[in-house]
């Protein structure tokens, strides 16, 4: 073979060569861009379901946050409802002055109304968790407050002989002390 000859299937080669690595360029590019589309596509859906999760959350915030408001605003309503048949109980007695009867009678009706009062006041407070502070125990300096010391025969030395003013827990945490007398 003649060096001509050689040079041109060299270069019939060289020219296959190249056309095969053009084509395989085009495809892989063609691939590659490919690759890049879809991949853009996932970013984008991604980014919308990410945005639609944190609009989701804020919302979800916001409504807890006005929940929380509106339940710390209203906390006490059952506790007013519960009050006010004590105020209608009060409100009678009140107009018990205007009755017309013996004083005798009207006392004796205006006490046993101011009591039933008082039991009434008494179990709305401990349906909220208020609870008298029991005065037949021991004196306990965590839930009585001594305020004068006696002689008393009847009595140990250290026991509640007389009440000042009722103490009162809620849901057991001391509200106010007992303010005794107790006995030396």
């Amino acid at each position: 073979m003649s060096e001509e000859k050689i040079n041109e299937e060299t270069q019939a080669v060289e020219e296959e060569l190249e056309e095969q690595l053009e084509a395989q360029e085009e495809s892989d590019i063609e691939e590659v861009e490919d690759e890049l589309e879809m991949l853009k596509k996932e970013v984008q859906t991604l980014e919308d379901k990410y945005a639609r999760v944190h609009a989701d959350f804020d919302n979800i915030k916001k409504r807890l946050e006005r929940e929380k408001y509106q339940a710390l605003e209203y906390a006490n309503e059952k506790f007013a409802k519960d009050l006010i048949p004590v105020l209608d109980a009060l409100d009678g007695a009140m107009k018990a002055k205007d009755m017309d009867a013996d004083p005798e009678t009207l006392l004796e009706k205006v006490s046993e109304g101011v009591e039933l009062t008082i039991k009434q006041f008494l179990t709305a407070l401990e349906k909220h968790g208020v609870t008298p502070v029991n005065e037949e125990t021991p004196f306990d300096p965590n839930v009585h407050h001594a305020v004068q010391q006696v002689d008393s025969p009847d009595h140990e030395s250290g026991e509640i002989v007389s009440t000042f003013q009722k103490g009162y827990k809620y849901k057991g945490r001391t509200l106010r002390d007992a303010m005794v007398v107790i006995a030396n």
